[in-house]
């Protein structure tokens, strides 16, 4: 055996002798060879450079900069007023305030987390508490909580364990009886896919939806989620334009012009977008505007995709209510409500959550093929499983604690609050824009954000052009230099032609301060370009 083994060792050895000394001879001659980067913006996927992502575009990217310079040098001189046009020396604010996106618990912003969301998954990240230490648990958690805790941990297990691809059965099942307590009309949990935040099912849903070249019809304005999916794509962006003269409401015969100019261009009308509560606009649909676009939807073939994840974030539910697609499509004739394709969408982002960094979401299919959902099933499973911390965040969201249990007065102080807050800051802040010289703001029905309209001097656009900018986008940037303020131009979600806007936030804690800063830096705007 043994001079068995010394012969298999010298026969191996002496067969990798000769390729060994060719791949050392190899790696020598590429030594002397200078390496080309593989990966340039002509050989990477073409479809990325058509991308565009206006809330963390250019503006987020110079506001960071700016918040690590305050925080590198802290004692900043409050007193200079010009706009900084560089990184180097003092800057004329000691905040930036991030108004560009719905990120409610921000550094800043700090929306304080509900207090029973936090308690839950804690308990579930060291189960040992539960498990072990109930002395110690029962001194810092209510017991609701804990039960809860225990509750999701049967079925989950470790929160490092992979999940069904479609997340976990038994919250997808509580999802299925919050759509309908709230809709009056059944939910299979089989049609409903948790996912890593709404855009990712909205990213998802597209992608299988739409073939290179198809329509998609979008608002104008619109959450830019949108044009950069479409974009990485190649879909057709179809748009569509909402009426700022009466209060952002959907206008039945821009959407008529949009399928009657893509048809005469020969693109084939596949889906339409439809976000409600609106953003950036903030307007709800009324029960009739929704109507019409289901009636449209099964006249024209037309997969429905509703963006509801402002669905709590209504200031008036009695002149405005929020009603889901999936409600007002089953409530009508048996012929439409089982044929309209619909994908409607949630998320924990928003509403009085607030929790974006969590990622989690869901949607929900309805009326779609069993052969389609299949394919929707396998992409799924392509990316595993949704983040479990957003998964539970899903079932906090659609099942909170019940009235009577310990957990709920503070559940719902907070809540309220949250809400409150949000309305108070919207009004406020609408008010105020409307008392600018050249600013007009429509009030906002729900979500969290306001798009005032500028009234760009003729002056300042000619100096955009200079620069090689839209006009709003040169304002925003002014607006960051000269006050620390982040709002994201109109242009970047889409404005009618001539005219200029801004998103900001419904967010800013100190509102009034906000809105001192804008105040001055849009008359010294005006002034300036006059």
């Amino acid at each position: 055996m043994t001079a068995l083994l010394r012969g298999f060792t010298k026969t191996v050895n002496s067969s990798f002798k000769r390729p060994i000394r060719r791949n050392l001879h190899s790696t020598m001659v590429s030594n002397n060879k200078q390496y080309q980067p593989a990966l340039n913006l002509k050989t990477i996927n073409q479809s990325v450079l058509d991308v565009h992502y206006a809330v963390r575009g250019e503006l987020a990217l110079k506001a960071d900069k700016y918040q690590q310079q305050l925080l590198a040098k802290p004692q900043s001189n409050g007193s200079n007023t010009s706009n900084v046009e560089t990184l180097d020396g003092d800057l004329p604010f000691e905040q930036v305030v991030t108004a560009n996106i719905g990120n409610p618990q921000q550094k800043g912003l700090n929306q304080v987390p509900l207090t029973f969301w936090r308690q839950v998954i804690s308990l579930l990240e060291y189960p040992d508490l539960f498990q072990k230490h109930q002395e110690i648990a029962s001194k810092i958690y209510p017991k609701d909580a804990i039960e809860r805790a225990k509750s999701l941990y049967e079925e989950i297990g470790s929160v490092g364990a992979y999940t069904h691809s479609k997340g976990i059965l038994g919250i997808r099942k509580r999802v299925a009886k919050f759509i309908e307590e709230r809709d009056g009309y059944p939910a299979d949990p089989e049609s409903i896919y948790l996912t890593a935040g709404a855009s990712a099912g909205v990213s998802s849903t597209l992608s299988i939806a739409l073939q290179q070249g198809d329509g998609c019809m979008i608002p104008i304005p619109q959450y830019p989620l949108y044009t950069a999916t479409l974009a990485y794509l190649k879909a057709e962006p179809l748009p569509y334009y909402l009426s700022e003269e009466n209060d952002w409401s959907m206008d039945h015969d821009s959407l008529l012009k949009t399928i009657s100019d893509a048809k005469e261009k020969g693109i084939k009308v596949k889906s339409l977008v439809i976000i409600n509560p609106g953003n950036p606009t903030g307007a709800c649909l009324s029960k009739e505007a929704m109507e019409q676009v289901i009636n449209l939807c099964y006249e024209e073939s037309i997969v429905l995709m509703a963006d509801e994840v402002y669905q709590t974030n209504i200031y008036d539910p009695e002149h405005r209510p929020f009603h889901s697609f999936k409600k007002i499509l089953k409530s009508m004739p048996e012929h439409i409500s089982n044929s309209v394709e619909l994908i409607s969408y949630h998320s924990i982002s928003k509403g009085v959550s607030g929790e974006c960094g969590r990622r989690g979401g869901y949607f929900e299919c309805v009326n779609i093929s069993d052969e389609v959902m299949e394919q929707v099933y396998k992409m799924a499973s392509v990316t595993l499983c949704p983040p479990v911390s957003g998964q539970i965040g899903v079932d906090l969201m659609v099942s909170p604690p019940k009235e009577g249990s310990e957990s709920y007065r503070l559940w719902k102080q907070e809540t309220s609050l949250i809400h409150n807050n949000l309305k108070e800051r919207s009004y406020l802040m609408a008010e105020h824009f409307n008392k600018l010289p050249g600013v007009s703001c429509n009030p906002a029905e729900g979500a969290m954000y306001l798009f005032p309209k500028i009234d760009m001097p003729q002056k300042a656009i000619d100096e955009a052009k200079k620069r090689g900018k839209e006009a709003d986008v040169m304002y925003a940037l002014d607006l960051l230099d000269a006050t620390g303020i982040c709002a994201v131009a109109g242009s970047g979600f889409g404005q009618v032609p001539g005219t200029y806007h801004l998103r900001v936030t419904a967010l800013c804690p100190e509102t009034k301060e906000f809105i001192g800063r804008f105040e001055k830096f849009h008359k010294d705007f005006l002034a300036k370009y006059a």
